[in-house]
């Protein structure tokens, strides 16, 4: 379970390309703009001074004594020379606008690790003005010695240069950090997005989780289908959504051995997963296999069959239903343009849509269908909230689940199945809408069963 969760995982960040390709375009926006438009180039400029024998000693030669006292002499030193007295005295020679707090906090002094060497940093925005710090501390510093100590040992290894790069502008840097935050911020997202996402992600879920078997999937048109009407069977029959819905008949045809298929109920979980698509092209391919078909519109509250094939709805199966003599129930039936297909609609808008379902006449209603045509459809409504499609389910031989991935949540599909099994209702399987075109798996079904 965990290696289908991972692999779903998986399979749900290659979904999320386009939010791994924005976040990291966001990220190098904002960072270049950050880099360009708000960070200050600093520049850093660097003088070293080192200790040595006093000048004035009559033996030039520098004694152990003398290195001896010298290392002793680091540490101080680095403290005088960022004191205030050296300090003022630099910002009053340079002129400089800033106060001793500020100067002291772009100045630093590091002792070089088992030497007498001292290293002056000055960061500064000006690339000129670093330097001539640098500088000007070290000869106000040495001039300090002399007056505390009246000494002469110490003398400048390298003077400060003006830097011709700032220091904090690593364009490359930048942008590999900015590609790494686009990176981690989309991969955040996915993770949340991921796990708090309770729809249903793959078939394989459908299957170990949920047991169900997939009837077939149906893929979701692009601009290569040219798909212009959704009776895409009647319309398209060569496309590759109107193959999907002829292998679900091929599928729904063997799913039934021990009696023949009349009636099926096609339902979902909740609305826009396609259910009322799918009964009205699963209802033209049987037509175009030669059955004489009815579908029947019983979702009386937002049913849209007449929309689909362009039939009026002044009489439906409301009416129907309210008729005194329903054995006239012919006249209720729409022509359509696929040969060998009616359609009954929904009708009026009924106040009681359950009941009716539920009524004696519904069932003797169905009866007669049955025994006029070949086969019976019925578009019902979303399983869950309305009891229509469970009251429905108990008089079809067969239910067909239209679900979609990345759409239908699981819990709405697993109560969906418990509901349908409490009524005893014969679930044939689960047809899969609007399959992404490069879900390979998907179609598998349709190549075995086929």
């Amino acid at each position: 379970m965990e290696e289908l969760e991972l692999k779903d995982f998986f399979k749900y960040v290659l979904s999320k390309l386009v939010i791994i390709l924005a976040c990291v375009v966001l990220a190098l926006i904002a960072g270049a703009s950050y880099t360009f438009n708000i960070k200050e180039p600093m520049y850093k400029s660097n003088t070293t001074i080192v200790l040595t024998a006093e000048k004035n000693n009559t033996n030039t030669a520098i004694t152990q004594n003398d290195l001896t006292i010298n290392k002793s002499l680091v540490s101080t030193y680095s403290q005088i020379i960022k004191s205030k007295k050296v300090l003022k005295q630099v910002i009053k020679n340079l002129k400089l606008d800033m106060t001793v707090g500020e100067l002291s906090s772009i100045v630093s002094v590091e002792a070089i690790s088992n030497t007498e060497i001292i290293s002056i940093t000055v960061s500064n925005k000006d690339a000129k003005k670093a330097p001539k710090i640098a500088n000007e501390i070290a000869r106000i510093f040495m001039k300090e010695i002399v007056s505390l100590y009246n000494i002469e040992n110490v003398n400048v290894v390298d003077k400060a240069e003006e830097s011709k790069m700032p220091y904090n502008m690593n364009y490359v840097k930048d942008v590999i950090i900015y590609l790494f935050i686009g990176f981690v911020i989309s991969f955040a997202i996915i993770i949340i997005t991921f796990y708090f996402d309770t729809t249903i992600k793959s078939t394989e879920e459908i299957e170990t989780k949920l047991n169900l078997p997939i009837l077939g999937s149906v893929p979701a048109p692009n601009k290569k289908h040219k798909i212009n009407s959704e009776l895409v069977v009647h319309d398209n029959s060569k496309s590759i959504i109107s193959e999907g819905i002829k292998t679900l008949r091929t599928n729904l045809q063997f799913s039934s051995v021990d009696k023949k298929l009349k009636s099926i109920l096609v339902t979902s979980s909740i609305p826009g997963e396609g259910k009322s698509f799918t009964s009205a092209n699963l209802a033209t391919a049987f037509a175009q296999d030669g059955r004489k078909v009815l579908l029947v519109d019983c979702d009386m509250r937002k049913g849209r069959q007449h929309y689909m094939f362009n039939v009026k709805n002044d009489l439906g199966l409301s009416n129907l239903l309210i008729s005194d003599n329903i054995e006239n129930y012919r006249e209720f039936f729409k022509k359509t343009k696929v040969e060998n297909l009616f359609v009954l609609t929904m009708g009026t808008i009924p106040p009681n849509p359950s009941e009716l379902l539920g009524s004696e006449k519904n069932k003797k209603i169905m009866d007669l269908f049955s025994k006029h045509f070949d086969i019976v459809i019925y578009d019902s409504v979303p399983v869950n909230g309305l009891p229509d499609s469970l009251i429905m389910s108990r008089l079809v031989d067969k239910v067909v689940v239209v679900t979609e991935l990345k759409h239908t949540p699981y819990d709405l599909l697993n109560n969906t199945k418990k509901s349908l099994e409490k009524v005893n209702a014969d679930i044939a399987g689960v047809v899969v809408n609007k399959v992404a075109a490069n879900n390979k798996k998907a179609y598998t079904y349709s190549k075995y069963y086929g």
